[in-house]
């Protein structure tokens, strides 16, 4: 059921100079989207046209983003010392989140994922947090907030900014304020998921959660400073319990002096593969049936570029196998049958095959389904890609065909502008680490991001809704596995019956 992903809105009003600017719109570039439909919405509040410009430059390359303009011209100031707010500031920042939630609504986002413009994430802590499946959930980053100080993390356990437990009409004496204090402090240094009081600037809300009300409206008899404040107290009136996710922490531009440390941030953990000799392109791919649909088009093409292929047999009854070994006759062939199926637990499946597959020492592979095609001349293009040394993931766009000419492009079917990874370069000294979930697990180990990533311009052809007795199928596969649409999105599941879809002509 991969074809139906969580839409996920990242919002962000930006007011920033282009130095921190420039490393945040590149973090938002590197988060993965093997689970998530990802949509962007900025409001653009700067007085520097400098950073106005690279936000349009980021619509420009980027799929999927909205810029508004604020209008206005407020100067905000900060220095190394410190940031300075006012009122009139803060209340500003709530009416932009207030908007973007009103825009996430309206659209009818699954998720939005409210992010300050001097922050930089890892790629996977978007899908990471949606993983915890709580409704308002931040992810932690630790802040200097003055000089020469401790860093302390942006949530806290009440009131204001209280870091620790603290009954109600209990006395505490400093010491023991400090002793809790730290408790709750070094709790938070170690990786899990845990219940707090506030939160903010990091933080993935539910639609059942906006649903319901919360917003960064000023509580008119509350004193307390800034919106965040304010926010989450409507959310506790409202019954809704606020987390942190301290897994994989952001990281905060807070002054100047810390873009010293942003290289060390974002390229963490990744390793460039040195590559010495032939780039052997070996095929992976998991089959079941497919005898009379795509399959025997689908190797014609891959033949002629592919140097290996392993194919796992997921229990057809068919001559799935027999077309595998006469199509791609002549080239190196693994086919690994299993006697009973394990679609059903999809990690075990996606195991299996990329064991297999690294058993052949590839240099580079290729991870299709049996119904995806490239567009033509990417048998004569995909030889620079093998050939360069700087990227390691190559992602693509893959474009839903209604029928053998037409794709579909609407609210619901828009796959095609986002690009994901189909070739990836092997490098066995690399600690893949997978997806323990037994649905919706990847086709790669979840963190192949870690390696350095590019997107390529060649398009790739899905030809799993071409039919109409093929999309009756799946639509009744997924009532029957996810009557409740837990899994995937209800609306677009009713849509697969469409009589009259947008549809629009592919042209080679």
């Amino acid at each position: 059921m991969s074809e139906f992903k969580k839409r996920v809105l990242v919002g962000s009003p930006v007011h920033q100079k282009p130095a921190i600017l420039e490393p945040f719109l590149h973090s938002l570039q590197r988060l993965t989207c093997n689970t998530i439909d990802i949509h962007f919405f900025f409001i653009d509040d700067n007085e520097n046209n400098e950073s106005s410009a690279m936000l349009t430059s980021f619509q420009e390359t980027t799929p999927n983003v909205k810029i508004e303009s604020s209008q206005l011209a407020d100067v905000y100031l900060r220095d190394e010392r410190t940031h300075y707010w006012n009122d009139r500031l803060v209340w500003k920042v709530a009416g932009f989140k207030n908007h973007i939630i009103n825009h996430c609504l309206e659209e009818k986002y699954d998720y939005l994922f409210l992010i300050d413009s001097d922050l930089l994430l890892e790629p996977e802590t978007v899908e990471n947090l949606i993983q915890t499946e709580k409704d308002i959930v931040s992810e932690v980053f630790w802040t200097r907030w003055q000089p020469n100080t401790e860093p302390l993390p942006q949530v806290w356990l009440m009131d204001e900014y209280t870091q620790w437990e603290q009954r109600r009409g209990e006395e505490l004496t400093e010491e023991e304020k400090y002793k809790r204090h730290m408790e709750f402090i070094n709790k938070l240094k170690v990786k899990g998921l845990y219940e707090v009081g506030g939160l903010g600037a990091c933080t993935l809300l539910s639609r059942r959660a906006l649903e319901k009300g919360v917003n960064f409206k000023q509580i008119k008899n509350l004193s307390f400073w800034g919106e965040d404040r304010h926010f989450c107290i409507r959310a506790a009136a409202l019954g809704i319990s606020l987390y942190v996710d301290t897994h994989m922490p952001a990281f905060h531009i807070y002054r100047d002096s810390d873009l010293a440390y942003v290289d060390e941030f974002m390229t963490k953990k990744k390793t460039n593969v040195s590559i010495k000799g032939k780039n052997k392109l070996t095929l992976s791919m998991v089959v079941k049936n497919e005898g009379n649909r795509y399959l025997k088009k689908a190797l014609e093409q891959h033949r002629t570029f592919i140097d290996e292929a392993v194919i796992i047999d997921d229990g057809s009854t068919d001559n799935t196998v027999d077309i595998c070994l006469e199509t791609l006759k002549g080239i190196p062939v693994h086919i690994i049958q299993n006697t009973q199926s394990k679609f059903s637990n999809e990690v075990e499946l996606r195991k299996q095959q990329w064991e297999e597959t690294i058993k052949r020492n590839p240099d580079w592979i290729l991870n299709l389904d049996a119904d995806e095609i490239f567009e033509t001349g990417f048998a004569s293009g995909v030889k620079e890609i093998l050939e360069q040394r700087k990227f390691d993931v190559v992602c693509f766009r893959l474009y839903d065909f209604w029928n053998k000419t037409h794709y579909r492009e609407d609210m619901y079917w828009r796959a095609h502008l986002t690009y994901r990874p189909f070739l990836v370069r092997y490098h066995k000294n690399f600690n893949y680490v997978w997806k323990e979930t037994a649905q919706h697990c990847g086709r790669f180990p979840k963190n192949i991001f870690e390696l350095k990533s590019t997107t390529s311009s060649w398009r790739l052809k899905h030809f799993g809704w071409a039919t109409k007795e093929e999309r009756l199928t799946k639509y009744r596969r997924y009532i029957e596995l996810d009557p409740e649409s837990k899994y995937g999105w209800h609306e677009q599941y009713v849509s697969i019956l469409d009589e009259h879809p947008n549809l629009i002509e592919w042209t080679e």
